[in-house]
């Protein structure tokens, strides 16, 4: 008799987590995946490298974003399944500056503090095409002067004191993004692989 009452109480468990998972299983499915350009969705400082991995951590409890001072912090909605109630950011938007309260107030492994030298949401990269001075059409050094990182991660060609070049010390905070005055935005966030300088266009 307590062998069938057991069976019966452990049969309404099993029912009632699946009860409750189902509204989070549910938004899942009815989001269908988009992809999402990643110049303009980079992860927050201290996300996990692996993009399965990270989903798999983050339980979209949204406290990265309530903590945030520049409010730069952004979830995925409707653009996606597994990526849906995930943070994200868009440099063009708003830039993150490396205050590190998003890390701290994870509850999980999603984002864990590290120091921000070691922070790696992407690099700077420069279409020399598209830049005022590169192409000699005005002087600017918005994105030199606002970097937080300074001389290691952005500075001025030796010959030219207005003509930007991004430095391996760049962790992708994308506050040059924001800054740039230009409208093409000669300047994005990408990952490191692809280099600081837009390819074929040196």
């Amino acid at each position: 008799m307590q062998r069938r009452r057991f069976l019966t109480r452990l049969a309404a468990t099993a029912a009632a987590t699946a009860a409750a998972a189902l509204p989070y299983g549910l938004n899942r499915l009815l989001a269908p995946p988009v992809q999402a350009a990643p110049r303009t969705h980079l992860r927050p400082p201290g996300a996990l490298a692996d993009d399965q991995a990270f989903i798999d951590a983050c339980i979209g409890c949204g406290l990265c974003g309530e903590v945030c001072p520049p409010r730069c912090i952004r979830f995925h909605e409707r653009d996606g399944a597994g990526w849906l109630n995930t943070p994200y950011i868009n440099p063009e938007e708003k830039a993150c500056i490396l205050c590190n309260k998003c890390m701290q107030v994870c509850p999980t492994e999603a984002l864990t503090e590290i120091p921000r030298e070691d922070i790696d949401m992407g690099i700077a990269q420069i279409d020399r095409t598209a830049c005022y001075p590169w192409v000699d059409h005005g002087i600017c050094g918005a994105c030199v002067s606002v970097c937080p990182l300074g001389e290691k991660a952005i500075n001025f060609a030796l010959w030219n004191q207005y003509r930007p070049v991004v430095q391996t010390g760049c962790v992708g905070c994308g506050q040059c993004v924001e800054v740039c005055p230009h409208p093409s935005l000669p300047i994005a966030i990408v990952e490191r692989s692809e280099g600081t300088i837009t390819p074929h266009r040196i």
